[in-house]
C-alpha cells in the first residue's frame, strides 16, 4: 500500500498538478485582481531605447468605479506626467505646466499596459496559448501583448510571488530582448480613495508651493514668469524625412509666449513641423484632442489620424500631415528626439 501511495504521487507530479499547475496559477492570479477589484501599485519601470534606459517611478491606481490614475515620474531630471480616466474622459497631464491633453478613448483597454493589473489579467485570459514557467522559486505566465503602435513588441512575462502577486513584468520583442522591466515595490489591494484622488484639479499646480525663488535661480534654466515661455534656443531637424521629400520653408516667429519654429516640407510626402519652447500656464490648459495617448521613451504624446504632438526636454513639438500616416508621423518623432514609440492606446 505504501509503494502504490508513493507511486501515484509521483505519477500527479508528473502530469503537472504540483506547485506549478497552469490551470491552478492562471485562476489564482485572476482570481487575486479580480476579487478586489481596485488596487494602487507603486513600482519602478525601466524602458530601453535604442542605446539609452529611462527609468519611471510608477504609481497606478484603480477604483471600483473603474477610474484610473498613472503617474510616472522621470529618475533623471523629475519630470512628471499622469494618465487620468474618469467620468469625464481621459487625460494626460503634465502638472508641471498645468497643461492636459483631453481624450474620449477607450484607454486603457485597447492595448496592453504593464503597470495596470487588470489588463494583465485580460493580456492572459486573450491568449489561449499562454505559457506557465518557472523562475526559481516563483512562476511566470508569458503571454503575448498587443501595442498597436510597436509591433515589435511580441509578449511579456508576467513574475508571481507564492500568493500570487505581480512582483515583476518584462516585455519582450520578438527577438526575446527585454524592452520594458516594470518592478513592483507594493500593492495595496484594498485602498481608500478619497473624492478628489481621481479628479483632475488634484493636480493642478499650486504656485503658492512653488520653492523655487529668485535667489535661486540662475542662467536661462529659470524662468520665474509662470504665463510665458522660454525662447527657443535652437532648432532641431529631423534626422528621417520621407523619401522625395525635402524642407521648402523655415521661419521663426515671435509670440506672445516665446519663439516658434515652423518647418514646412514638400515633396510626394509633405508635412509640417511645429516646435517651441513649452509654455507653463498659470491656471489648467485643457486641450481637446481626437486621437489617443501615446507614450514614447521619454514622455506621454497625443496622437490623431494625421498629426502628433509631444513635449520632450522644454520643446513642444507637433507634426501634422494630410498625406503621412501614424508609422510614419511615428518615424519623424523618433528622429528628432532619438527615442523610440514604446506605448500607444491607439486602436
Amino acid at each position: 500500500m505504501k509503494k502504490y501511495f508513493i507511486v501515484m504521487c509521483l505519477f500527479l507530479l508528473l502530469c503537472g498538478c504540483g506547485k506549478f499547475n497552469k490551470e491552478d496559477i492562471v485562476k489564482k492570479f485572476q482570481e487575486k485582481i479580480e476579487k478586489n477589484n481596485s488596487y494602487i501599485l507603486k513600482g519602478t519601470m525601466s524602458i530601453v531605447s535604442n542605446e539609452d534606459t529611462f527609468t519611471y517611478n510608477v504609481t497606478a491606481a484603480k477604483s471600483k468605479d473603474d477610474y484610473y490614475m498613472v503617474s510616472l515620474i522621470n529618475k533623471t531630471n523629475d519630470h512628471e506626467q499622469v494618465i487620468l480616466k474618469n467620468n469625464d474622459g481621459v487625460y494626460v497631464i503634465t502638472p508641471d505646466l498645468n497643461k492636459s491633453f483631453k481624450f474620449q478613448s477607450d484607454w486603457p483597454n485597447n492595448g496592453s499596459q504593464s503597470y495596470l493589473l487588470d489588463v494583465l489579467v485580460n493580456d492572459v485570459i486573450n491568449d489561449t496559448e499562454h505559457y506557465i514557467g518557472e523562475d526559481g522559486e516563483s512562476s511566470y505566465i508569458e503571454a503575448k501583448v498587443k501595442y498597436p503602435n510597436n509591433s515589435n513588441l511580441n509578449s511579456e512575462k508576467i513574475y508571481l510571488d507564492k500568493d500570487y502577486a505581480v512582483k515583476k513584468v518584462e516585455v519582450l520583442d520578438k527577438d526575446g530582448n527585454v524592452k520594458i522591466t516594470l518592478d513592483v515595490k507594493s500593492i495595496d489591494y484594498k485602498p481608500k480613495f478619497d473624492e478628489k484622488y481621481f479628479a483632475l484639479e488634484s493636480f493642478v499646480k499650486d504656485e503658492k508651493n512653488e520653492k523655487t525663488t529668485s535667489e535661486e535661480c540662475s542662467g536661462t534654466a529659470c524662468n520665474n514668469d509662470k504665463s510665458t515661455s522660454k525662447v527657443l534656443d535652437d532648432i532641431i531637424y529631423p534626422l528621417y524625412i520621407p523619401t522625395n521629400t525635402h524642407l521648402s520653408t523655415e521661419d521663426t516667429i515671435d509670440t506672445d509666449n516665446g519663439t516658434r519654429a515652423i518647418l514646412t516640407f514638400k515633396g510626394d510626402n509633405p508635412f509640417v513641423l511645429v516646435e517651441e519652447a513649452s509654455k507653463v500656464y498659470e491656471d489648467m490648459e485643457i486641450v481637446p484632442v481626437n486621437g489617443e495617448p501615446l507614450m514614447m521613451a521619454d514622455t506621454i504624446g497625443a496622437i490623431s489620424a494625421n498629426s502628433l504632438y509631444w513635449t520632450s526636454d522644454g520643446i513642444d513639438y507637433y507634426i501634422s500631415s494630410s498625406s503621412l500616416n501614424n508609422e510614419e508621423l511615428m518615424t519623424i518623432a523618433e528622429g528628432l528626439t532619438g527615442t523610440s514609440i514604446i506605448v500607444s492606446a491607439e486602436k
